[in-house]
């Protein structure tokens, strides 16, 4: 196998040379370029270099997958030989006009929620600790029973588990000011206004133990605990308002004004406003997609099971964070990564099937640990490296997860948390559900992997693609 220099010089050999590179950034398992002319790229010699996993362009770039690990190596040896290094952030913006207006308003919205899910995995996972540790299964192997635990104790994993969602608008509106260009600091104040403990809490609105306050008669203004997209537009508007003052006042006067104003008028517009009209087309987006996940029969899981992945190939996935994020919000469960789990578990399959069945090396080299990758959550190596370029075992993939989400659905599995799946997603599940949630995926890997291995890969298909390249 090669050096990892000597991958690089034929990585930037490959997509046209030093002077064909506008900007490059990686990501956890990608090189993400932006080049000055698509036609340069020799795609062939790309794919068939020592550890690449694949490639392709998706939101402007043009992305080299090498997975977890690998691709700091390979990004290292690449400014070695004096290509200068972008941030993510330089290349996503050049990559901003690329693509129809769907997917770049999709994109931005992932850029405001991925920086938060860290925290929301944490959450999820101190959810599922707490629920293993508090089961009482659990604690009779220690002769206890719930009663025992510590009302201290409870508090405690109160802090960990509902600081996240209690500030969420918080989170929701830094990150949004952070992506528009504005101050990330206002943001987050702006962010706790919507949450401030003197206005009536939305959870106790919601059960009816509060009543939202009625300005002028007809506005109804409660606090936003867990609310999305009103702290998504407030910091959208915010940071668009704050960089429009910044241009208007002298500079004397910008640091006294410009906050004071932005802060001012963003909260006056989020409580009487944005608020009160954002919130009732959230409810109604948590409406539709609660309407679709209880579709009798397991057809949800069906339905989702078999499109998720194709989702994931079109690039718009990140829309589906957002619909997480309420259901953990408002049901404090998500039935939506249970199935997600079983559509990327099978793709996992289905390229450890072509991994196991191909006598080709390079093949087999890329297909097994592609497929460990997605055992561990992360699809890509695994579709854009393998399942699609035979296409079967894409197909077997979306089977198997169909299979599984259907399975899934039946058994009403629904996940503490969001964002990790299949063997770190088992956290998720550490309560009654653990045996039918390994169930689901085992269906989903065995279905994908027994379709794959009996009509969906051989060698020849391989023959074939050399020759039509």
């Amino acid at each position: 196998m090669a050096e990892n220099r000597d991958i690089a010089k034929e990585v930037i050999e490959a997509i046209g040379g030093e002077e064909n590179i506008a900007s490059m950034a990686h990501c956890a398992t990608r090189l993400r370029i932006m080049v000055h002319d698509k036609e340069k790229i020799d795609q062939e010699r790309i794919e068939n270099t020592d550890k690449v996993k694949g490639a392709f362009f998706n939101s402007g770039q043009y992305q080299i997958i090498f997975g977890t690990g690998t691709v700091n190596r390979i990004y290292e040896e690449v400014e070695k030989l004096g290509i200068a290094g972008s941030s993510k952030e330089e290349v996503k913006e050049q990559g901003k006009k690329q693509g129809n207006m769907f997917q770049r308003m999709i994109r931005t919205f992932g850029d405001v929620f991925v920086p938060i899910i860290p925290v929301l995995v944490a959450t999820g996972l101190f959810m599922g600790l707490r629920g293993l540790i508090t089961h009482p299964e659990v604690l009779s192997w220690f002769g206890l029973v719930p009663e025992d635990i510590s009302a201290n104790f409870i508090l405690f994993t109160q802090v960990l588990t509902d600081t996240a969602f209690a500030f969420l608008p918080a989170l929701v509106a830094w990150s949004a000011f952070r992506v528009f260009g504005g101050s990330p600091v206002i943001g987050i104040v702006l962010g706790l206004m919507l949450v401030n403990p003197a206005l009536p809490n939305a959870y106790a609105v919601g059960n009816g133990s509060a009543e939202a306050l009625m300005m002028f008669g007809f506005i109804p203004v409660l606090g936003y605990q867990g609310s999305v997209l009103p702290a998504f537009f407030i910091g959208f508007l915010g940071a668009k308002l704050e960089r429009a003052l910044r241009k208007r006042i002298p500079e004397a006067l910008d640091l006294i004004l410009t906050p004071f104003l932005t802060l001012l008028i963003m909260i006056l517009l989020g409580l009487f406003a944005i608020g009160p009209i954002f919130h009732i087309v959230e409810e109604a987006i948590l409406a539709g997609t609660v309407a679709v996940l209880d579709l009798p029969f397991g057809i949800a899981g069906l339905l989702i099971g078999f499109f998720h992945q194709i989702v994931v190939v079109t690039g718009v996935h990140h829309i589906f964070n957002f619909l997480e994020i309420q259901l953990l919000e408002t049901r404090g469960v998500n039935a939506f990564n249970a199935i997600i789990t079983c559509a990327i578990a099978a793709q996992g399959a289905a390229c450890l099937a072509v991994g196991l069945k191909t006598k080709d090396k390079k093949l087999k080299a890329l297909a097994l640990p592609s497929s460990f990758s997605a055992f561990l959550g992360i699809t890509e190596p695994a579709i854009f490296g393998v399942n699609l370029r035979y296409m079967k075992p894409f197909i077997m993939g979306l089977i198997g997860g169909a299979a599984g989400g259907f399975f899934a659905s039946l058994v009403k599995l629904e996940g503490t948390g969001m964002a990790v799946t299949v063997l770190p997603g088992t956290l998720l599940y550490l309560n009654e559900q653990i045996v039918f949630y390994i169930v689901a995926n085992l269906i989903s890997i065995s279905v994908a992997f027994a379709l794959t291995w009996t009509i969906g890969f051989n060698d020849k298909m391989q023959q074939e693609l050399k020759k039509a390249a």
